[in-house]
């Protein structure tokens, strides 16, 4: 019997904030869906979704429409319509914490400041579930500007490796689970 995952990137709806750096887990399901040939359906009113098959499991990746700060809405209602197991449930966002270039997986946790996450924990009522978090700097003086402005000139021509590698995280908890992941991918890609 297949396994069933969902796949949440958090990000922003609307063109304004496509590129954004608070989009980058919109980035990573986006290049997910893409890589398997799938496009986003607006499911209801609170999020996108698409699903493939991937090795005997069933994945479902998720956007929520619902704008960064209430995430957790869009959470909430799909694990409920796809029926999802917590353990089966990764959430895929940015980390101003975390130097631009690194990756790391938790498999529970505070939001870290991250509204998104703060939003989710307060819906589904527990820290415990997988998130990937993806840093984007913090060289800024106006935290919320930063997060809604472009990754700059240089970290663009990075990005799309860094997406790459974090689709791949993705895909490797499907099959692997948190822990061996975890010690496979957290660290920062750009530093030797």
């Amino acid at each position: 019997m297949e396994s069933l995952f969902l796949i949440v990137g958090l990000g922003n709806p609307g063109k304004k904030y496509q590129s954004t750096r608070h989009n980058v887990g919109f980035m990573v399901v986006d290049f997910l869906a893409a890589q398997f040939k799938k496009s986003f359906d607006k499911s209801q009113d609170t999020y996108w979704a698409t699903s493939f098959d991937y090795n005997k499991n069933k994945i479902i990746l998720l956007k929520p429409a619902t704008f960064m700060n209430l995430s957790g809405v869009a959470v909430a209602f799909g694990i409920k319509e796809y029926h999802i197991a917590l353990s089966n449930l990764l959430i895929i966002c940015d980390d101003i914490n975390l130097k631009f270039g690194t990756i790391r997986f938790r498999s529970k946790g505070s939001d870290g400041g991250q509204k998104g996450l703060r939003s989710i924990i307060s819906n589904l009522e527990t820290l415990n579930f997988s998130r990937l978090r993806i840093g984007i700097g913090n060289h800024f003086e106006d935290a919320a500007e930063y997060v809604l402005s472009p990754f700059n000139s240089a970290e663009k021509t990075k990005l799309s490796a860094l997406i790459q590698i974090a689709a791949d995280a993705a895909l490797s908890f499907v099959l692997n689970g948190i822990e061996f992941t975890t010690s496979r991918f957290n660290r920062n890609y750009l530093e030797n």
